[in-house]
């Protein structure tokens, strides 16, 4: 119902929205589930390693499992953060106005965000020949992901990182414009994720599961483009 909603609603942007220039990111959603919900998954209720005190104990997602959230992973997006039991919300926004035009969740880890990237790219490029850009931070400038965008028929702009290792991204990308273009309107995707955040209830996800989390993300994509066409297509007749 969610994703029927949500094309629905993107279905009434259409003449607002860039068919060719696209960003992509992934946003931490915390988990309705404390620390100490994090336990031992061979182990019973009553045993020490009940969750109780956890500090100092070396807890991982292949061994320990929330007992209220399950589907929940520990997981921090980047270092020096502290980790918390979390899922993550992924998004496609387009690079005229910033809507979003692809919403889905995954369980954290290291590979989601890439891995759900390329799922909406995916979407976007089927049924079509036009060439398409896609930009991205650091986080997915690896061999793989920009290998993958390019078999779609899609020109990758992501952001290079190239601190004590070598970018995926060459001058063939660099040199031209449109990359320096996507880098500047990158900022674009972080809008919807700080709506949903401080106004959707996705800051500390009030649901359980991934099904109901993956609910909640989507619908709430909706919401914020649903909010802002009103304004756009005021300002497209002015």
């Amino acid at each position: 119902m969610a994703q029927s909603f949500f094309g629905q609603v993107k279905e009434q942007a259409v003449g607002l929205m860039s068919d060719e220039h696209f960003t992509v990111d992934g946003t931490l959603i915390e988990a309705w589930a404390s620390h100490k919900s994090f336990q031992r998954q061979d182990k019973g209720d009553g045993d020490s390693d009940s969750g109780a005190d956890f500090h100092g104990q070396q807890r991982r997602n292949d061994t320990h499992a929330s007992k209220t959230d399950p589907d929940a992973r520990l997981y921090k997006k980047s270092s020096g953060q502290e980790a918390k039991l979390s899922y993550l919300g992924h998004t496609l926004v387009e690079n005229r106005n910033g809507l979003v035009v692809a919403a889905m969740a995954t369980q954290a880890d290291g590979m989601a965000e890439r891995d759900a990237g390329l799922l909406m790219v995916q979407g976007l490029t089927k049924g079509t020949k036009r060439q398409i850009t896609v930009g991205a931070d650091k986080a997915y400038d690896t061999r793989d992901f920009v290998q993958t965008l390019r078999e779609l028929g899609v020109t990758p702009h992501v952001t290079q990182n190239d601190t004590n290792r070598r970018s995926a991204i060459d001058e063939r990308t660099t040199r031209h414009a449109g990359y320096r273009i996507s880098l500047h309107k990158r900022w674009l995707v972080e809008k919807p994720f700080g709506w949903m955040k401080q106004i959707g209830g996705l800051r500390k996800v009030k649901l359980r599961g991934l099904a109901n989390v993956e609910w909640l993300f989507v619908f709430s994509c909706a919401a914020y483009n649903l909010l802002r066409l009103p304004r756009l297509r005021r300002q497209q007749c002015a």
